[in-house]
């Protein structure tokens, strides 16, 4: 389980930050050579890793997903796209998979991949489904794109003994620094999109959905970020670092 850090302060930090409960703990990190670095890269980001033909990897948590999921084990996946992920885990890992998808191009690659598949929108609720039905729900960045994110947050952990989701980090700190010294939303190869074509319409940091979670009876089991490219566990500072986000996470059955 991912614990928070509580972290200690002097007089002389209490007295230039009056709201300093309010600030990311993240940022006591810095120094004055970090800050000079990270302005010297305002507006970038770090490349997308690429497949030996050169094409990008655009979903790197199937990866970790298709590690972390046991042999056997049943999988719903929402917003499942062209049903890559669960066409993987049912071939290698003998899953029972089903996807929901509400794209109807993308519903008919998975019927060709061989992989069952609602058309249905996610905001709508997952009422077909009982409590329960499926040892994991996967919600792969898509959470952003929903009109009622929490209230699928909530049918997800119902439908499934565990879930697992993933999102970008609006808290990245180029994405922090590029809006700062810029004015404008940041565009970079992981947020490409433009304002108004943006499908991302809850922006939210790993921050937010960490302090959701707390409030909500939901543990963080354990997670894993996109760091400058490179993917690993997940830390207590990575609303700063991390520019993606992939959690585990089950409801806390010691809650009241």
């Amino acid at each position: 389980m991912v614990k928070k850090k509580t972290v200690s302060l002097t007089d002389w930090e209490k007295s230039i930050l009056p709201s300093f409960e309010k600030v990311d703990p993240a940022l006591l990190g810095l120094t004055k050579d970090k800050v000079a670095g990270f302005l010297a890269h305002v507006g970038s980001s770090s490349r997308r890793r690429t497949y030996p033909n050169g094409e990008p990897v655009h979903r790197w948590q199937d990866n970790v997903i298709e590690e972390e999921i046991p042999q056997g084990a049943s999988v719903l996946d929402l917003g499942c796209g062209e049903g890559e992920l669960l066409a993987k885990l049912k071939e290698k890992k003998q899953v029972r998979v089903q996807g929901v998808e509400l794209d109807s191009q993308a519903v008919f690659k998975c019927v060709e991949r061989g992989v069952p598949v609602f058309q249905a929108n996610l905001d709508e609720g997952l009422k077909g489904f009982r409590d329960e039905s499926f040892d994991y729900v996967v919600l792969e960045e898509t959470l952003q794109t929903l009109r009622r994110p929490i209230e699928v947050l909530k049918e997800m952990l119902r439908v499934g003994s565990h879930g697992i989701v993933s999102f970008p980090n609006f808290g990245y700190w180029r994405v922090r620094l590029d809006l700062a010294v810029r004015g404008a939303m940041p565009v970079t190869e992981w947020l490409p999109y433009r304002w108004y074509d943006s499908p991302n319409i809850h922006l939210f940091t790993i921050r937010d959905f960490m302090d959701w979670a707390e409030h909500s009876g939901v543990r963080t089991v354990k997670g894993f970020v996109l760091d400058e490219g490179n993917v690993r566990e997940f830390k207590e500072n990575d609303n700063l670092y991390a520019e993606e986000a992939l959690l585990f996470v089950e409801r806390d059955r010691r809650a009241p």
